[in-house]
């Protein structure tokens, strides 16, 4: 019997392809794109065949035989793994830590009990190939207008679809999907969206749309069984609509004939550990290897995405009307908190706009982007205040609980009785959380119905689709939320958006947290007034001369985005700079620092700027140091020219020093 190499692709930090031997008969070799079970170290691992060769370069004695191939799965095309080879390149990773985490982790066991029961349970399923949609409403004109562009795009055509908060997105998504689901008898669509929390609404709508059509969601909320049987049927082309967040867009669809990303701005398509890809980067990438139309939606784009439509590389679509007759954008109005002084947070003004809310049969929307009780404790006696001991960060008050939290390393403790410095007994909050403020509208509002959610009153697995369910029916009247209520949900019956404490991220050391903060107020208030009724948002700040605030009154992105570019161009900054950042994280801060300047003199080159290093703004995370050296080009090609060659650089260094690359970092 002869015998062939299988060249494997494994999840492990080496840089380098494993070459396996495998007994095979002429007509029966196993296929690249298919997995197969090998041994590893002293561990059995799933590995990715990505090429069949009949010579190696290891010694016979040294190699080994592979124990299985997953022949009842149909291999992965060799167009997907070309995906995970341009985001291993890109993205300077080994090709397996981006290939099989791609995959679903049942998939990865050394036995195919799980694949087997999922394929058995696929096939059972009724074929589900009827595109035909129900309930078409009828779209104004520029609805319509963007619709056939998208849907009937020919080849790879990126559109920017810049719609108000309320201009019926989704309903241009679903349209265009008709028309690409009614064209191609085996065509797929992949629509991602930026947190798990907006699939339920989604997917609701595209079921009712899509009656006769497979859908499939992928996110991380997922049970593992259950993102087995929706990747394999995406896999196998019987999914005909593919959801899901990030972690979608390495999702196998042999068939992908267009891709939708929805609130293309948001943060959260780009991981932050691991592999630190951005989906949406990934799918534009994708949509040209494929040759197949993309559409980024969004109120606020990212300035990357506007830079691209001022300079005809996306085509710009625009909605600037709401879709719903009479429904208009709310009115915008500032607070000076200096003049109307707050009570537990809320101002006279707003306080007020409550309760003719409550009067009405209304519901309000009060957002606060900080969730606990108060950011800190602290003694007014002698200064003692809640630092984490091992972060630099302040533990959190979560009162309900009796706790103080630290939410970047998890470490609690009981709220102390006395101040461990001067043992003083009367310890006091400073600043609010949303815990604060739901205890304080309770005290002011006693017969309003009061909800919060964040990312505490949702730990719970479908705890917060249970919430958003219930503010739809209407058994809410004030609604309390953190960012996870500020984009994408329709509710019907709010008409007031309270904005709290919105001014820190004015003062950001970060040069991006003025585009976040606009984006997150526009979206914010974009909640208010959907449905017709006459609605407004009140912002409390104390600095209301700030020309951000002034575009959000105007809702006047266009002219902000411009200004923010111009910014950006003259202090040589993304989009106008290509920027990579290398992070290392060390028992000591010097250690490093020190890691990170041999770093810098590893390899000299004229075609980027190489920083300096730095502590970062979090030095010490669950007792880490952290430090951080930027590198910068304003031209991309060059920049990744350099990092292929540092990379290597770096891994030659000796260290017990754990670092890491970004590239395009959001964060610096």
């Amino acid at each position: 019997m002869s015998h062939c190499i299988l060249q494997i692709a494994l999840d492990t930090p080496l840089d380098s392809l494993f070459d396996y031997r495998w007994a095979c008969e002429a007509g029966s070799e196993p296929h690249v794109g298919q997995l197969a079970l090998v041994n590893f170290g002293r561990r059995e691992a799933v590995g990715l065949i990505v090429a069949v060769k009949h010579e190696t370069d290891v010694p016979a004695d040294k190699l080994k035989d592979a124990i299985a191939v997953r022949s009842q799965l149909a291999p992965l095309s060799a167009r997907w793994i070309a995906l995970a080879r341009f985001a291993a390149a890109y993205y300077h990773r080994p090709l397996g830590e981006v290939a099989l985490p791609g995959l679903p982790k049942n998939l990865r066991l050394s036995t195919t009990v799980a694949l087997d029961r999922a394929l058995k349970k696929l096939a059972k399923l009724p074929d589900a190939h009827d595109p035909m949609p129900t309930d078409m409403p009828v779209l104004n004109a520029a609805q319509r207008q963007a619709a056939d562009a998208i849907g009937g795009a020919q080849g790879f055509s990126p559109m920017l679809l810049y719609g108000v908060t309320g201009s019926g997105k989704t309903e241009v998504y679903l349209q265009a999907c008709a028309q690409v689901l009614g064209r191609d008898d085996d065509a797929q669509i992949l629509i991602l969206v930026p947190e798990i929390n907006l699939t339920p609404q989604l997917e609701a709508n595209i079921r009712a749309r899509f009656p006769g059509v497979m859908l499939a969601t992928l996110h991380s909320s997922l049970s593992e069984g259950e993102r087995m049987l929706h990747w394999l049927a995406a896999h196998t082309g019987r999914a005909r609509i593919v959801l899901g967040t990030r972690l979608a867009i390495l999702s196998s669809l042999p068939s992908l004939k267009m891709i939708v990303i929805d609130e293309e701005h948001d943060p959260s398509y780009k991981q932050q550990e691991g592999l630190r890809y951005s989906a949406r980067d990934l799918a534009v990438w994708r949509a040209r290897q494929l040759d197949i139309p993309i559409v980024l939606g969004s109120a606020t784009p990212s300035l990357e995405s506007w830079h691209h439509a001022q300079t005809g590389r996306y085509r710009r679509l625009e909605l600037r009307e709401r879709a719903v007759r009479d429904a208009v954008l709310p009115r915008v109005k500032l607070i000076d908190m200096e003049r109307d002084k707050p009570k537990e947070g809320l101002t006279p003004t707003l306080m007020q706009a409550l309760r003719v809310r409550i009067e009405r049969g209304e519901q309000s929307l009060l957002f606060l982007n900080r969730r606990g009780y108060a950011p800190v404790l602290c003694c007014e006696a002698c200064g003692w205040i809640s630092n984490c001991t091992r972060c630099t960060a302040f533990m959190v008050l979560h009162r309900p609980e009796r706790r103080l939290r630290c939410h970047h390393c998890s470490l609690e403790m009981r709220i102390p009785h006395a101040c461990p410095t001067c043992g003083n007994v009367d310890l006091q909050p400073l600043g609010r959380g949303t815990q604060r403020v739901e205890e304080g509208l309770q005290t002011l509002f006693p017969q309003a119905r009061i909800l919060r959610i964040d990312a505490d009153s949702t730990r719970r697995k479908g705890s917060a689709q249970e919430a958003f369910d219930t503010v739809h029916r209407g058994d809410v009247d004030i609604l309390i939320g953190t960012q996870m209520v500020a984009k994408g949900h329709d509710f019907k019956r709010l008409t007031l958006v309270g904005v709290l404490n919105p001014d820190t991220a004015l003062f950001s050391q970060d040069y991006r947290a003025s585009e976040r903060l606009f984006a997150q107020l526009m979206q914010v208030a974009g909640r208010a007034g959907r449905a017709g009724l006459e609605s407004e948002v009140l912002i409390q700040s104390r600095y209301c001369q700030h020309p951000l605030y002034g575009a959000v009154m105007r809702h006047d992105y266009d002219r902000f985005a411009g200004s923010l570019l111009e910014e950006r161009h003259q202090a040589a900054l993304p989009p106008y700079m290509y920027q990579a950042l290398l992070r290392a994280e060390a028992p000591e801060l010097a250690t490093a620092i020190e890691f990170l300047e041999a770093a810098r003199d590893a390899v000299p080159s004229d075609a980027v700027v190489i920083n300096d290093p730095i502590p970062m703004t979090m030095t010490r995370v669950h007792n880490v140091d952290r430090a951080q050296l930027l590198v910068e080009s304003n031209s991309r090609p060059a920049l990744q020219a350099f990092l292929t060659e540092w990379v290597e650089a770096l891994r030659a260094l000796k260290s017990r020093v754990r670092w890491s690359l970004e590239v395009d970092p959001l964060d610096i």
